[in-house]
């Protein structure tokens, strides 16, 4: 079995596609995927684009990924934020997910960030052990706050 993880490509983004979506079945949500393979080319590509992406290589084939982007803290400055790291439900086990988050890790290192912050769901126990052993701080007394986007039309519908 041949390992590998590098940068993902703009021709990756069906295969990255597939794993959010086998990402969205795993988190019993399957119908939340909005985004599309086209998004995606749009959106890490190009002049400016919005997010950076690892794909883990299992003898030439992609079966996981790593993306992330930057934002901005108030209390540390310059932060990198890891979206999703997916390792496909067939190759977990193989250490893909811990040789994604090292490629994260460094690159975080690399640009200079002062902090790494990523959401892992409350039930999924096996990645809380999974980033808690890798010196993570698992920070259970904070709660992910979000407005979709018929939130946001109610929201300001308000106005």
């Amino acid at each position: 079995m041949k390992i590998s993880i590098r940068e993902a490509k703009i021709e990756d983004m069906n295969a990255v596609l597939n794993l959010i979506k086998e990402l969205a079945v795993f988190e019993k949500e399957p119908e939340a995927v909005e985004v599309t393979v086209e998004d995606l080319k749009r959106d890490g590509f190009g002049s400016s684009p919005k997010f950076h992406c690892f794909v883990s290589e299992v003898d030439n084939k992609i079966e996981g990924i790593a993306l992330v982007y930057r934002r901005y803290s108030t209390w540390k400055g310059s932060v990198l934020h890891l979206e999703d790291l997916i390792v496909s439900k067939s190759m977990r086990g193989n250490n893909l997910g811990t040789l994604l988050l090292d490629e994260v890790i460094k690159y975080g290192n690399q640009i200079g960030v002062k902090r790494i912050s990523w959401e892992v769901i409350d039930w999924n126990q096996s990645a809380i052990e999974f980033y808690e052993k890798k010196g993570a701080n698992v920070m259970r007394d904070w709660d992910v706050v979000q407005l979709d986007e018929k939130g946001i039309k109610a929201y300001l519908s308000k106005l």
